[in-house]
């Protein structure tokens, strides 16, 4: 045990990518006390390996309405238009932020910023920094920045193992080594759960751990069942199984062709769908992968990209890459409200750890780390006008504990029964599945009895209208409930 088991602040951040960094740093500017948890060293989380951009609506040609429709449309009828409403009004205002913070976005001679087109945009929004090193860029500036301010304590190889219950709200987080942070609001930026799947773009530790914290202190959980699955990533490649080839590339004119050498989809229609055509060709011909053709992109937009994939023994400058989906972005998680408060007091989401309402039943491209931002800032400012928390004793906080990590067998059975395609039969056998966070995904599939985005049973083919703006919400105890949202 520790020395000091007890560490004190105005604000705990459980999670250290781009939504619980800016989140931090928001806090410290506004003169509070912050612990920063981070599971990884700095700049080593799911946010560093994004390779798609920030949405936001900066072109001359572009608008708030334009980029509320087309996340309104990749959504399916799903998207909470509050939720969305704010995304797209303060977007630009975080761009800002951040370059004011030193982020250095890729830009013209003239210092005018690149903006690039991803699948379900109809203009060019997307804001990158060294191309498809986005998620890298800024992952790094930000981490640089906190670690020289004073006002955030970080614990790096520190990870959360259950919320501090005191009196009805959360007082605060204790982590797996017995230490316990007491705060007067917890803020949970620990990722999806995207690698619950077998086969994923995620980094291992994309467990949904902040949503098995947040539902063990009996916050709400939401939309489960929409787990979003990337078209492009690499595939039968030792060593870069599942990277992410960002549909960026596609944005600048790289094709997808059958094993017939044929191009088969439209490559920037929204991820469900070319994630659908791809899965449906490969079962029609049995083959493994498709051919994703890249020659006439200039390679210099995507060095990281390039460069990964010529360590890995392919050449994208004269060969096709065997790509097919993954599991890659869960747009359910811990209900909250528009400024990141969950079901419980005290107790915060942000980032793909909460549910918002604002991907609805399908992700449009790059508003994740817009969400990040915009939504990181709001929970920061709700987080310091909750109450203070008395003074606890120490003994009040729970024991710990590490997390139920899941099987390989769990993540194989998401795969194939909560995979791109479900079946009633598949779900319900992953109602008996070891893992408490599995189960939950199952109990919302089942729920939600229609296909819609990135939800597609076989025996509810179609979209049901009555279940627009219906969302699955799922508290610590009972069955599943459908909530509209506005």
């Amino acid at each position: 045990m520790p020395d000091e088991p007890v560490i004190s602040s105005d604000l705990a951040v459980v999670g250290a990518g781009a939504a619980g960094l800016y989140a931090a740093l928001c806090a410290a500017a506004a003169g509070a006390r912050v612990v920063l948890v981070s599971a990884t060293p700095l700049a080593q989380t799911a946010s560093y390996w994004a390779q798609g951009g920030i949405a936001a609506a900066l072109a001359v040609e572009d608008s708030f309405g334009r980029h509320m429709a087309d996340t309104e449309v990749a959504g399916r009828d799903l998207v909470r238009r509050s939720a969305a409403q704010v995304l797209v009004h303060e977007a630009p205002a975080r761009v800002q932020d951040l370059e004011a913070l030193g982020v250095r976005f890729d830009a013209d001679r003239r210092g005018v910023l690149a903006l690039g087109l991803e699948g379900g945009h109809s203009v060019r929004r997307v804001v990158h920094a060294g191309g498809s090193a986005t998620g890298r860029r800024v992952v790094r500036q930000l981490s640089a920045l906190v670690v020289d301010e004073p006002r955030i304590e970080v614990l790096e190889g520190a990870r959360a193992a259950s919320a501090w219950m005191h009196d009805g709200r959360c007082a605060g987080v204790v982590l797996e080594d017995g230490r316990a942070i007491r705060a007067r609001a917890t803020i949970l930026a620990t990722g999806g759960a995207a690698a619950l799947w077998s086969r994923t773009t995620n980094p291992p530790g994309s467990l949904g751990i902040g949503l098995s914290i947040a539902h063990a202190a009996g916050a709400q959980l939401a939309d489960l069942e929409f787990l979003q699955f990337h078209p492009t990533a690499v595939v039968g490649v030792p060593g870069r199984e599942g990277f992410l080839v960002t549909e960026a590339i596609r944005g600048e004119g790289a094709t997808l062709h059958g094993p017939d050498g044929e191009r088969f989809v439209e490559e920037l229609a929204p991820r469900d769908e070319v994630s659908r055509a791809i899965t449906a060709l490969l079962k029609a011909t049995g083959a493994t992968c498709v051919g994703l053709d890249m020659t006439a992109v200039d390679p210099a937009l995507f060095p990281n990209v390039v460069t990964a994939l010529q360590e890995a023994g392919l050449d994208p400058t004269s060969e096709r890459i065997p790509v097919s989906p993954a599991s890659h972005y869960m747009m359910g998680g811990v209900v909250t409200d528009l400024h990141g408060r969950s079901t419980v007091a005290g107790l915060l989401a942000v980032g793909e750890t909460a549910c918002t309402g604002l991907h609805g039943g399908n992700r449009l491209a790059s508003n994740s780390l817009s969400e990040c931002f915009v939504f990181g800032a709001r929970a920061a400012a709700a987080g310091l006008g909750e109450p203070a928390v008395p003074s606890a004793p120490a003994a009040s906080a729970p024991a710990a504990g590490p997390l139920e990590r899941p099987a390989r067998a769990t993540q194989e059975a998401l795969w194939v029964d909560a995979g791109i395609v479900r079946t009633r039969a598949g779900l319900e056998r992953l109602l008996d599945d070891p893992h408490p966070l599995a189960r939950l995904i199952a109990a919302c599939a089942l729920h939600r009895e229609e296909s819609r985005g990135a939800h597609q049973r076989t025996d509810f083919p179609s979209l049901d209208p009555a279940l627009d703006h219906q969302h699955t919400v799922i508290g610590s105890v009972g069955l599943p409930q459908t909530d509209h949202w506005s």
